[in-house]
């Protein structure tokens, strides 16, 4: 590879993967997201990024299956010379000691870096998340109220990582990652000198005290993301650094690598907007969150499947077969398709089904029913679902094509199979995209 990327990144799911790459591109940064980690033939064949994204699924791992997962990140970091390594979390950072640990996602990587301590940016304004003295805050949807995390309608009952500490400090500790500083938006307000000059003292105090192992910046509003990431490239240029949090970390990174790339890049920051979709569109949505759910109903261009989620997750092949041929009859017909595994009553999780087994059987779904019927766009609701239906493609990396909303960009699949290169395909968390995303998605954002 000719030229190093600045930042590389490790989507702990892929939906937060592909709004980390989406943010990257509207910045004007040269991105690619692939879809494991690629060798170095496949990276120069790219050719030359700005940010080099890593798309996995670590937030449903073990620690220990995390561990096997991020060992060949930090090896291609080193290989590649870039400045920034970014664990990418999830923007409500929910996870737990023995599923989608931060604590050992950090344990895992922080020898790739030359840094001692680990940056943790804890909020990303721009999908209502803010951190205020340590402790996280959450809105309820996009332009839903703000919660404290552990009082959040969802996140504090998320079936898999309920979120029950809002001081991130806390909630790292629990996984193992202690001694984490807070540097409070009040210190980060006062601009970069001032900050640079309250993070010295906080990594070199006074003796015997011992600097800490994570420093976590508060994030009140999207201003202070350029101040604190004035801070942490300049220190990125001296020794490497290890970054947690969700795409604010390259958002805030951008406005600093700006200078420095335009003179090799050329590229300008872009507002794509995405088009009318050409064919009919298939959305699959595996989310069970009350804002998929809100999404689900206002989608009145779409013919719904309801999905049998409990045969689904026992990976019954006949169900699965014929799930993939309904939805293939009603594209055919020209019609667009939703496949919803969020029945009216109840809940798959109440009824003791495997979440991460529906989520894998949504894979397997996407991809049976794609073989039947190659389309140009689909769509994709829920972290889980989403990382195990692109893991379920021939594919080895995604562009990004346009932005539909926070949190929800569009997608280019890129692949040797010439009838899945060039697909269309957002993927969305469950707690993102506005209620019309799906309608956005076949009607375009013009």
């Amino acid at each position: 590879m000719t030229q190093a990327p600045a930042v590389v990144y490790y989507g702990d799911d892929f939906t937060g993967a592909t709004d980390t790459l989406g943010t990257a591109a509207r910045a004007g940064l040269r991105a690619l997201l692939f879809l494991k980690t690629p060798d170095a033939a496949r990276i120069e064949r790219a050719g030359p990024l700005d940010v080099l994204g890593i798309a996995g699924a670590a937030r449903a791992m073990t620690p220990e299956a995390m561990q096997a997962e991020l060992v060949p990140v930090a090896a291609l970091f080193r290989s590649l010379g870039a400045r920034v390594l970014h664990y990418k979390t999830c923007s409500t950072f929910d996870s737990a000691p023995h599923i989608g640990s931060i604590g050992a996602a950090v344990r895992a990587l922080r020898d790739a870096v030359e840094a001692p301590w680990t940056a943790i940016v804890g909020g990303q304004p721009n999908l209502g998340r803010h951190c205020l003295f340590g402790n996280l805050f959450a809105a309820a949807g996009a332009g839903g109220e703000v919660f404290r995390i552990d009082r959040h309608p969802t996140m504090s009952q998320h079936p898999v990582t309920p979120m029950h500490e809002a001081d991130l400090r806390r909630h790292l500790a629990g996984q193992d990652l202690t001694d984490v500083h807070s540097m409070p938006f009040t210190a980060v307000s006062k601009g970069s000198e001032a900050l640079e000059a309250a993070l010295q003292r906080t990594l070199q105090p006074p003796s015997p005290a011992t600097p800490p192992n994570a420093v976590l910046f508060d994030v009140a509003d999207a201003a202070q993301l350029a101040t604190i990431g004035q801070v942490l490239w300049a220190r990125a240029q001296r020794h490497t650094l290890l970054a947690v949090g969700p795409s604010s970390v390259v958002d805030a990174l951008a406005p600093a690598l700006a200078p420095a790339l335009d003179s090799r890049n050329g590229t300008e920051p872009t507002q794509r907007v995405v088009t009318p979709a050409p064919d009919p569109v298939l959305v699959l949505a595996g989310s069970l969150s009350p804002v998929t759910a809100r999404q689900v109903a206002a989608a009145r261009s779409f013919d719904t499947v309801w999905l049998d989620a409990s045969a689904m997750a026992q990976r019954d092949a006949a169900t699965l077969e014929r799930h993939a041929r309904d939805i293939a009859n009603g594209l055919s017909s020209g019609r667009n398709v939703l496949a919803c595994t969020r029945p009216l009553d109840p809940l798959p999780v109440e009824r003791g089904i495997d979440a991460q087994a529906l989520a894998r059987a949504g894979g397997e779904l996407l991809a049976r029913m794609l073989a039947l019927m190659p389309l140009q766009r689909v769509g994709i609701a829920g972290g889980d679902t989403s990382s195990h239906a692109v893991q379920a493609l021939d594919a080895w990396g995604l562009s990004y094509v346009a932005d539909i909303g926070a949190g929800t960009s569009l997608c280019r699949v890129h692949s040797d199979d010439a009838a899945l290169d060039g697909l269309e395909i957002m993927l969305k968390g469950g707690q993102m995209g506005s209620d019309d995303v799906f309608e956005r998605l076949v009607r375009g954002s013009a």
